[in-house]
């Protein structure tokens, strides 16, 4: 009997540690989660032997409600809640530095900038966190640049190709697929490992391992190579290098709970003002992620 009650205990045992876990999205309509981001991104060119650092630093509160369930995941609706800029230069000092809360009746970037605030725009989560489709970003693009206080046309259209590049639908879709797009197509065990890309100007080849599941936490590690091709009216960027990730989500809705997302690349950049000289560039980002309200 002993040995019976022991044989037995060894295969629940064993069933736990095999057991096979869905990783998706679980919501339903009415769910709010906000989650507030914090970003720094230090770029350093190297010209005749001096280095030149940028800092960009981007802090704020994102709100993600979901309006309803579809047939291939859920429609939410994606609302900057606050938005902070700061940008500055080792050579020149404070380039930037917008609370977009703020408005200063003699700064255009801060009338920009608070346009985006509670401005939502829809988007397609499939239960995977893959951001199928995004509406509403061009046209929140449009808000921004006519806040800016421009008149003629021409210069209300350089606006939004620029703002386009950050804020426009396609660029939103993107930048936060690196927030929801973490899970498998299929059941996984721990240590099971899974892989998926990301398109756009940083374009990433991510393996995920799926390390615990603790009650209703999961913790999940990624690493990615990545790609970076970003061309502007007056800077073209090509880099390459790696990003790590580690995250908790809660295994009952799929939302994260905080998330740490960094990395390094190198490459060359050219300048128009330059005559397109290659300057050796580095990229070193870090951003979390983290829910605030559950």
């Amino acid at each position: 009997m002993k040995r019976f009650i022991f044989l037995m205990v060894c295969i629940l045992c064993n069933t736990g540690v095999n057991a096979q876990t869905t990783l998706q999205y679980q919501l339903k309509k009415g769910d709010v989660f906000k989650v507030k981001q914090d970003a720094e991104q230090i770029i350093t060119q190297e010209l005749d032997g001096a280095n030149h650092e940028i800092t960009n630093h981007i802090d704020g509160i994102l709100e993600f409600k979901v309006l309803g369930e579809l047939n291939n995941g859920y429609e939410v609706a994606l609302t900057f809640k606050d938005l902070n800029l700061k940008m500055t230069s080792s050579i020149q000092g404070e380039l930037m530095n917008v609370k977009a809360k703020e408005i200063k009746e003699d700064d255009m970037q801060s009338k920009i900038f608070n346009t985006i605030l509670n401005n939502p725009v829809k988007m397609v989560l499939a239960k995977n966190g893959n951001i199928l489709k995004v509406q509403g970003g061009d046209s929140l693009v449009s808000k921004m640049a006519r806040a800016s206080g421009l008149e003629d046309e021409f210069s209300i259209n350089m606006m939004k190709k620029s703002l386009e590049n950050e804020f426009g639908s396609e660029a939103l879709s993107n930048s936060y697929k690196q927030m929801t797009f973490i899970y498998p197509d299929k059941k996984v065990n721990i240590n099971d490992k899974w892989e998926n890309t990301y398109n756009g100007k940083l374009k990433t080849k991510n393996i995920w391992t799926l390390k615990s599941i603790v009650e209703d936490k999961a913790k999940i590690s990624g690493k990615a190579t990545v790609l970076m091709d970003v061309t502007d009216t007056n800077t073209i960027m090509k880099l390459s290098g790696t990003q790590t990730t580690t995250l908790t989500a809660d295994t009952n809705t799929g939302f994260i709970k905080h998330m740490l997302v960094e990395g390094l690349s190198t490459g060359i950049s050219t300048m128009k003002q330059m005559g397109g000289e290659e300057i050796p560039t580095t990229i070193k980002s870090k951003i979390t992620y983290e829910l605030i309200n559950k």
